[in-house]
């Protein structure tokens, strides 16, 4: 398994390693000793799973108490995977970073809590899994503006996305910094 740092503080790009033959292939998607070794030492508590459309775009979403690491992997299609850092200690506070995931390549996100995520389907369908460090809690979740003028993320949309409500209905960045994690 092959962990590497990214230009985001604490978030991590995770390739295990494909046996292949014939058969198929096998590969390992979570070794705690390799995780800790990177310095992933939080415990998982629930394992997730979706399915989004083409032109879905999910997100940019937060829970401002009992915040989520999440360990995000593609099991079906591809995405454009975005990660904002919403930790004002962070040296990188503010900055956002996008990872293409495919389920060929089997590549995996690490998202420290402190992070609003997201991303938009480029396939005709996409299967994600990802495991996170805390119970979801409703009451606590937050959504950012996918397309907040100050974070200018290039989304690589194919037309208009397809939006949930309360993704159309998030706040802008600079209400994040207003408000904080209160």
């Amino acid at each position: 398994m092959k962990i590497q740092p990214t230009e985001l503080q604490g978030v991590l790009v995770i390739e295990p390693e494909i046996f292949s033959d014939a058969r198929g292939y096998f590969l390992e998607t979570y070794n705690a000793r390799a995780f800790a070794e990177a310095g992933i030492r939080e415990q998982f508590v629930q394992d997730n799973q979706s399915q989004s459309n083409k032109g879905v775009l999910r997100g940019l979403h937060y829970q401002k108490e009992q915040a989520q690491g999440k360990l995000i992997r593609v099991l079906l299609g591809e995405i454009f995977d975005v990660v904002v850092d919403l930790r004002p200690e962070s040296s990188t506070y503010g900055k956002w970073s996008a990872f293409n995931l495919t389920a060929t390549e089997q590549k995996m996100i690490w998202i420290p809590n402190g992070f609003a995520h997201g991303f938009y389907t480029l396939s005709e369908t996409a299967d994600l899994a990802y495991k996170v460090t805390e119970f979801y809690a409703p009451q606590h979740e937050r959504v950012m503006l996918w397309n907040d003028p100050d974070l200018a993320i290039p989304w690589p949309l194919h037309g208009e996305p397809i939006l949930s409500q309360k993704d159309n209905a998030g706040h802008s960045f600079r209400e994040f910094k207003k408000m904080g994690w209160e």
